[in-house]
């Protein structure tokens, strides 16, 4: 948490804040927000050090959370080194340089966060935390923060919200009269919590089978998913990955609002999810039409009586504070441009990393390179050792 100057101005806690009083006192007018400090935020944000932005008044990042880890930090225990898809590094510093690589039984929300702190600290990286922007509007050519401390005013955004604060669950009949537990993936700790219940997992998603597996082993479980989940037994490669991406780059292109990776690439079928298989677990049933009071209904009529349904059905992007800026299609979509799809097409100076293409963990690196680059080069800022324009 931010303590106080004798002035009253806010000053860092380090490690939680990096930005100092003074970086923030300036940064009221700042060339570029960064809103997020997650992997996409941070790559962001080591870009627009690298092409020379001074932080505070070149660029600002603005985080939520009261610590470093993005969503990382709110990640179910069980969720290690060894069972996570994998840790990217993030640009100019090595995840191993942090974590021995070899403890691969450490929780990730654990094991990131101390990553992320490590490469705050290491090339000064002026988050400010915890600050949440409520919304950003336009005002004289400039774009209008309002967080519930400060307000700036700046000339680019970088939005890295991501989308762990829009969790999703689909409104089905009878779901408000139904007497059990109702749960989202963001709400899973522990599978001991479900001991000598009857729970139905809901989702084809990698953290629905995941979830669904560790719950089998301590009580009964159901899993229903709306399609067949296609298990992949072979190895994912670099070309999977670029077909994954080039799929929903093209959806946001189009102004469509983009898809599922796993849709794309599977399932990976891990040694537990084959013990998993072997065990039964993994006996999919198609998606009930109605909840009921004690559990849900299919069209057939036939009927299950579950305590706790858990929706593992992922999330939405948060972009809800970016409303005023009118940014979306009729539909919901965002008509994306730029090299690697972050560039808003109504409005250049706002680009939006960790959104459709860039949800990975890889894309997101990558995307932050080209946000940052693209972003300077509209507002006539970086290429050297300091910003070319003043955050006027």
């Amino acid at each position: 948490m931010a303590k106080h100057d004798e002035d009253g101005a806010h000053a860092a806690s380090p490690p939680t804040d990096p930005a100092t009083a003074r970086d923030v006192h300036f940064a009221y007018k700042v060339d570029i927000v960064v809103i997020g400090a997650g992997q996409a935020g941070l790559s962001s944000a080591y870009h627009l050090h690298e092409l020379g932005l001074p932080a505070g008044r070149g660029f600002l990042v603005l985080d939520k959370a009261p610590s470093p880890g993005g969503a990382w930090q709110y990640r179910w225990p069980s969720l290690t080194l060894s069972t996570v898809n994998r840790v990217h590094d993030l640009p100019g510093m090595a995840f191993a340089d942090i974590i021995d690589p070899g403890l691969t039984e450490v929780p990730a929300s654990e094991a990131v966060p101390r990553y992320y702190e490590a490469y705050e600290r290491k090339f000064e990286l002026p988050v400010y935390r915890p600050v949440a922007v409520k919304v950003v509007c336009e005002r004289s050519g400039r774009f209008r923060v309002e967080t519930d401390r400060e307000t700036f005013s700046a000339r680019g955004l970088i939005n890295a919200t991501g989308t762990w604060e829009t969790p999703y669950i689909p409104d089905y009949p009878g779901r408000k009269r139904f007497k059990g537990r109702q749960l989202h993936t963001r709400d899973y700790q522990t599978a001991e919590a479900f001991a000598g219940e009857r729970v139905l997992v809901v989702g084809g998603g990698i953290s629905a089978v995941q979830i669904l597996d560790e719950i089998s082993r301590v009580t009964e479980t159901l899993w229903v998913t709306r399609r067949e989940p296609q298990f992949r037994d072979r190895p994912f490669t670099p070309e999977d990955g670029r077909a994954a991406v080039a799929l929903v780059e093209d959806r946001v292109r189009r102004g469509l609002i983009p898809g599922s990776i796993v849709s794309v690439t599977g399932l990976p079928l891990t040694p537990a999810l084959r013990a998993a298989r072997e065990r039964g677990v993994l006996a999919r049933r198609p998606m009930f039409s109605a909840i009921t009071p004690e559990g849900v209904r299919w069209a057939d009529g036939s009927e299950e009586k579950v305590d706790v349904i858990l929706w593992c059905t992922g999330f939405r992007s948060s972009l809800d504070h970016l409303a005023p800026l009118q940014i979306r299609e009729d539909d919901g979509g965002i008509v994306m441009a730029g090299r690697l799809a972050t560039e808003v097409a109504r409005d250049p100076r706002i680009h939006l990393v960790g959104y459709g293409p860039s949800a990975s963990t890889i894309g997101a690196n990558r995307a932050g390179a080209a946000a940052a680059r693209e972003l300077t080069a509209t507002l006539g800022l970086g290429g050297g050792p300091a910003s070319k324009g003043p955050a006027e």
